[in-house]
């Protein structure tokens, strides 16, 4: 089975330029824990509430003053919407993620692909991303600067 299959169409992107308060919101809103940011049409980063703790909150920065941009993970771990579910699985397990950004062959964004997407259709993969999760970070395979 293939990533676009299974994985969600509607993607919110957040500008770089945004404030954390917004992305937090934004966030809330849609019940989500990470947003891919992008700018000029491209993926430039991945916003987590763990980012957002870790970057902005324990250095006491004001959520509607710091931007995304000074918070976001630049580094972008993803997989192409024709990529088959157990080498995403894969892929998350080296990269100890549970969501990734879905791009075409265009390297433009198309969708998000989680971890419990892949567990409602492919229970048996799912096995393989979560005794990774907890592992030591291996290469940067597929992984942009």
């Amino acid at each position: 089975m293939q990533v676009q299959e299974i994985m969600s169409h509607d993607v919110e992107l957040i500008d770089p330029n945004s404030t954390i308060r917004d992305a937090a919101c934004k966030m809330r809103a849609e019940d989500i824990g990470a947003l891919p940011v992008g700018e000029n049409d491209r993926l430039i980063g991945m916003i987590t509430d763990r980012d957002i703790v870790i970057r902005c909150v324990s250095d006491d920065k004001q959520p509607s003053k710091c931007l995304v941009r000074e918070a976001m993970s630049r580094k972008i771990c993803y997989c192409f919407e024709d990529d088959d579910l157990d080498e995403v699985a894969e892929l998350m397990a080296e990269h100890q993620v549970r969501r990734l950004p879905v791009l075409n062959s265009n390297k433009r964004l198309v969708g998000m692909i989680s971890l419990a997407d892949i567990s409602r259709c492919e229970p048996q993969i799912v096995k393989t991303a979560l005794e990774g999760i907890s592992e030591p970070s291996g290469s940067s395979r597929r992984m942009t600067h």
